[in-house]
């Protein structure tokens, strides 16, 4: 006990002193880190501390919500879809004896759940004839008083041309919609198809035609 009271060495006692002190001063940092490891205040599990400092406990709802993409239901009345509606070219026969003219005409469908809507008016039909790579007549080429007229389609209900159209079996052109004296296409069993657009919905498949 009198070495604690009073260090003895060759060095004046302030010196032994210090070194106790540090040694000391180091012993308790020591025990105050192993403290805080141990202890951890202010962490317990799922705690965040507030603007007070004071742990608060989180819940599921405290994260920002995130929201997922919905997609809008149809409804009656809505435009028509593309892959709603079926476009089918319609014609009167499949094969025409000479001087029988072709009656072209088209019916749409729709597939899907609602009542839809487009323009069926002459304005928005295109009626196309071909054989082979070659397009012999256009309907849209000589059309004359073109009217649009929005129409309802109930799911399931084919709805068709109210008139026909028909072709005189000549090549169509912008520039001889006056000329009466058009020479007819190649007739003697010949092969065209008929492919039809309403209001940009295109028919997926073409009818075929052969004119004698």
């Amino acid at each position: 006990m009198s070495m604690i009271r009073k260090p003895v060495g060759p060095q004046p006692a302030a010196v032994y002193w210090r070194r106790r002190i540090i040694v000391l001063l180091g012993l308790v940092a020591v025990i105050a880190v192993v403290v805080l490891i141990i202890v951890r205040p202010g962490a317990s599990q799922g705690a965040q501390p507030d603007e007070t400092g004071t742990p608060v406990a989180t819940t599921a709802t405290d994260a920002p919500a995130t929201a997922l993409p919905t997609e809008e239901a149809a409804v009656d009345g809505d435009p028509c879809a593309p892959e709603h509606i079926v476009v089918e070219p319609v014609t009167d026969a499949t094969t025409y004896a000479a001087g029988e003219l072709p009656e072209l005409a088209v019916t749409l469908t729709n597939t899907g759940p609602n009542v839809c809507v487009l323009n069926a008016g002459t304005a928005a039909q295109v009626f196309t004839i071909t054989s082979g790579d070659e397009v012999y007549w256009t309907s849209t080429d000589c059309q004359v008083d073109p009217i649009d007229a929005e129409v309802s389609l109930t799911p399931g209900e084919p709805l068709s041309s109210a008139a026909p159209i028909v072709w005189n079996r000549t090549r169509s052109d912008p520039d001889t919609c006056d000329d009466d004296s058009r020479e007819p296409v190649p007739a003697g069993g010949a092969s065209y198809h008929l492919s039809v657009s309403v209001d940009g919905f295109d028919s997926s498949a073409t009818k075929q035609l052969l004119l004698y």
